[in-house]
């Protein structure tokens, strides 16, 4: 038995060609009511657009939010205390937005009676995956709308015709776009297809919009400190600031140094491997940041058993399992180590590069009377002997056996 029409959609919205088009489809496939959520997560670009265009459609309830503090605060912050990284380069600037998109999508369609939410995920990308996983998650009875994995508007060119023959105004520059596609926010922007899916093929120059590049950086180092209270940068340079204006500093003094750029072959969830160019500048300064006050405050143990669990972490996140509650679990081990985790960190930016020059903590686990190799009455180098004979009995019996 077919499903009945909904009626009332929740669209995750942001004004342009495809989630245009998605919008009057909807009204037209499903004949439902439509309600219009963009989120600004610091993606650089002008949003009352987004209303003024869903309005023109005939939308009468639109949701422009700003999650700016919320985003980086909720979710960059937990992701960073554990230094994520997936596959070990990718710092899952697009990955780490989706559940917060999800959860505003499903809270909007309870407060609005909606029985469905939407989104304009394709149905060979990851993000589908993390939209309705997430989504799901928080509410099991939601139904999810996806007309990439419905209609047969399947290339740009029947998009802009569906566009035309319905009044859906287009941008301008929608007609010659750029050979790529992207996706922005505070963290990160990516750059994705066409042009790009030759992995031998290096990126226009011209493409990148966060960071000069590295060759054309200043000839002088930049030098930045980023202050941290239990695992999360408070101050930089000394002036405390708010989440999102933290990351906002860092992504100008990143960018203007080259540093942050990535160019990756990454495995989807999906099955498939994707070529991606990203910059995320501020990120990057933030990962080296972290990792060194925690080389001062962390135990051995700790440390290596957060190194340990890092990847399992980050592939839960690059696959759409935020609300799970093996990540939940594992977020709670992560922010137990951070308890001490308070201290400054220097670094050096040059041409593209990150270099720490200098970590200080008052919760400092590292003693100069023990790391000395002048004389020092704190450590007996007698007992190294008993430690290494003790180790090696068992290497020392498998070499006895032959």
């Amino acid at each position: 038995m077919a499903a009945e029409n909904p009626k009332k959609v929740v669209l995750a919205y942001s004004g342009g060609l495809d989630t245009s088009v998605i919008l009057r489809w909807l009204q037209d496939v499903y004949a439902c009511e439509v309600v219009t959520f963009t989120a600004d997560l610091g993606q650089g670009e002008e949003l009352e657009p987004a209303r003024d265009k869903a309005q023109l459609l005939g939308v009468r309830e639109i949701y422009i939010e700003d999650l700016r503090d919320e985003f980086v605060r909720d979710y960059v912050f937990p992701m960073f205390r554990a230094n994520t990284v997936y596959e070990g380069t990718y710092l899952l600037g697009t990955s780490i937005a989706r559940p917060l998109i999800a959860k505003r999508l499903v809270e909007i369609a309870r407060e609005t009676g909606a029985d469905a939410i939407a989104h304009g995920a394709t149905g060979k990308g990851n993000d589908q995956v993390r939209f309705e996983l997430n989504a799901y998650a928080l509410d099991p009875g939601i139904r999810v709308i996806a007309p990439w994995r419905e209609w047969d508007l399947e290339s740009r060119e029947r998009l802009i015709a569906y566009a035309e023959g319905h009044q859906i105004p287009i941008p301008r520059g929608k007609l010659g776009e750029p050979p790529y596609s992207t996706d922005a926010n505070l963290l990160h922007i990516s750059y994705e297809g066409l042009a790009l899916e030759d992995p031998w093929v290096e990126p226009d120059e011209a493409m990148f919009t966060l960071s000069v590049a590295p060759e054309r950086a200043p000839d002088r180092p930049a030098y930045v400190e980023i202050d941290f209270e239990r695992g999360d940068p408070v101050a930089v340079d000394g002036a405390r600031l708010g989440p999102a204006a933290l990351l906002e500093r860092l992504n100008a003094v990143a960018g203007d140094h080259g540093v942050g750029r990535v160019d990756l072959v990454e495995n989807r969830f999906v099955g498939m491997k994707s070529r991606g160019v990203y910059e995320t500048p501020g990120g990057t300064l933030l990962l080296h940041a972290h990792r060194a006050i925690e080389s001062l405050t962390l135990d051995r143990g700790a440390a290596h058993l957060k190194d340990e669990l890092m990847p399992r972490y980050a592939e839960l996140i690059y696959n759409g399992f935020w609300f799970a509650p093996e990540r939940e679990m594992l977020q709670a081990l992560i922010d137990a180590s951070q308890a001490r985790v308070d201290g400054t960190v220097r670094l050096k930016l040059f041409k593209g590069g990150v270099q720490v020059v200098g970590r200080r903590s008052p919760n400092a686990l590292y003693d100069p009377q023990l790391a000395t190799f002048e004389s020092d009455v704190v450590y007996d180098q007698k007992d190294a002997e008993g430690f290494i004979k003790l180790n090696a009995l068992r290497l020392r019996t498998l070499a006895r056996r032959g």
